[in-house]
């Protein structure tokens, strides 16, 4: 293989973004974006500013060392990859719990310059109940924030913070742009800010409500973990990076556009600029973010280890295109100019590129927190159209599988969710599956009471379980009134 390399050349870029999440889809998506927009203006007013919110350091003194540049495997397939040099990260702090930089942070989201903080902090990031978007003032972290607001742990936390401190000198206030896969993204983000500021001073939280825009947005890129066998490969092509990530060609970006302080000139960087990015969103949730729920709990239960070589067997092929196109489609409102069938397809062929080893596993983490927007939304919009629910009763029967740590063969793995527990005391205490799939379904931080209480989706969910247990998956695809062709 011989890759093309795309060098970054721009001149150093004043820090006017802050990031919150240092991860690898923060470097694999947003930073591309902001490279390519350095680029054609040579600098700019738009470096980033990311911070770790994390547990460990490592990384932020491994982008130290290289100052503050990293690698990016691009694959369109196991013979086609781009290697792009990112500099548009100009600062790295680490704001872990305990994290020596937070003051540091927040002093930087205090500056006038910073005019946009966005985040990646995963759905369980910012302690809402995913049933109903509340904030969970009941978390210890949510407690910890109220008690010591100056000492914040948490992004939320970390964002009321910065806006006090902005609030009491007369400073603008920045945009605050969510990049997680939730449903109204920004709204709930909003909310989440709004509601820990108002335990704090309400004067503070009416600014807020008034002066800080929430723009929503749609994020799309698969980005695997990376393995050690990634890090060889790279360095065979002479690429001797331990922050670098690997991910797919393909990349999308939509944003609502709302920032009163001023914005990149994202539109020609490949960036959507919309007035409403909610059917897009919809779209990537049940489409792309349900198919991949969808083999990560079948596919793990089945002994199968990456997205492609789920997909490379026909049955789940068959599942998802019967999921996508009879199950999720049915549920959205797309602009006239969106082919969901086209979309699919190109899903499909997406989640066949082998080069990028997508773990299941990792697909399957936080499944607690990830559900209600992937599937359980759009399984009520087909309950009350009557329509077809089979695929992702499957699903969740999968998923309540799943939480007992082992798979179908007895093998045990690891349940990495905020539930982890509430799940494992379930299974112990319920040996037979009406009980079992029953106390899952009362769990209303995860499945909204209309649907829990629908006879047709409990009815389907214990069905598909017995079935999973007693013949195993592909079996199951095969015995249940599953639309797979």
């Amino acid at each position: 293989m011989t890759p093309t390399s795309i060098p970054s050349t721009h001149a150093p870029a004043p820090v006017g973004i802050v990031h919150l999440g240092l991860g690898a889809f923060h470097r694999a998506h947003q930073a591309v974006y902001l490279e390519r927009n350095l680029a054609r203006h040579d600098g700019g007013p738009w470096g980033i500013a990311s911070a770790n919110l994390r547990s460990n350091r490592q990384l932020v003194e491994l982008m130290r060392e290289r100052d503050q540049r990293y690698h990016v495997a691009e694959y369109t397939d196991s013979d086609t990859l781009t290697l792009r040099e990112i500099a548009a990260i100009r600062e790295t702090l680490y704001a872990g719990s305990g994290g020596e930089d937070l003051e540091a942070l927040l002093a930087r989201m205090s500056e006038p310059g910073v005019r946009i903080v966005t985040l990646t902090v995963t759905e369980k990031g910012y302690h809402l109940d995913p049933a109903d978007g509340r904030l969970l003032l009941d978390a210890e972290p949510i407690r910890h924030d109220i008690t010591n607001p100056t000492q914040p742990r948490t992004a939320p936390g970390m964002l009321v913070e910065a806006l006090a401190r902005r609030f009491t000198a007369g400073t603008p206030a920045f945009t605050v742009l969510c990049c997680d896969n939730m449903p109204d993204n920004g709204k709930r983000t909003r909310r989440a800010v709004i509601e820990l500021a108002r335990r704090r001073d309400e004067k503070l939280a009416e600014w807020i409500a008034d002066a800080v825009a929430f723009p929503s947005s749609m994020v799309d890129r698969i980005v695997p973990a990376m393995s050690e066998a990634e890090f060889e490969r790279l360095r065979t092509l002479g690429i001797d990076d331990p922050v670098a990530v690997a991910c797919e060609s393909f990349s999308q970006w939509v944003i609502e556009d709302d920032f009163p302080q001023g914005r990149p000139d994202w539109q020609h960087d490949g960036v959507q600029m919309v007035a409403d990015v909610a059917p897009f969103e919809a779209m990537k949730l049940r489409m792309l973010n349900g198919s991949h729920s969808l083999l990560a709990y079948l596919g793990a239960l089945a002994g199968i280890e990456t997205v492609a070589e789920a997909v490379g067997r026909p049955e789940f092929a068959a599942l998802l295109r019967g999921y996508m196109r009879r199950e999720a489609a049915p549920t959205l409102a797309m602009p006239a100019d969106i082919d969901l069938g086209a979309y699919a397809d190109r899903l499909i062929e997406r989640f066949t590129n082998d080069s990028l080893h997508h773990r299941l596993q990792q697909i399957a983490m936080d499944g607690s927190q990830k559900l209600p927007q992937r599937w359980l939304t759009g399984a009520q919009k087909q309950l009350e159209a009557d329509g077809e629910i089979a695929c992702t009763a499957l699903g969740v029967a999968a998923w309540i599988r799943y939480t007992a740590a082992s798979n179908l063969a007895g093998e045990s793995h690891p349940v990495d969710d905020p539930m982890a527990e509430t799940f494992a005391a379930l299974h112990a205490n319920h040996d037979k599956p009406e009980p079992l799939i029953a106390a899952f379904l009362a769990l209303d931080s995860v499945f909204p009471s209309e649907l829990a209480d629908d006879a047709r989706f409990s009815r389907a969910v214990l069905d598909a379980y017995r079935t999973l247990n007693e013949c195993g998956v592909e079996e199951a695809l095969t015995i249940l009134d599953v639309p797979i062709r």
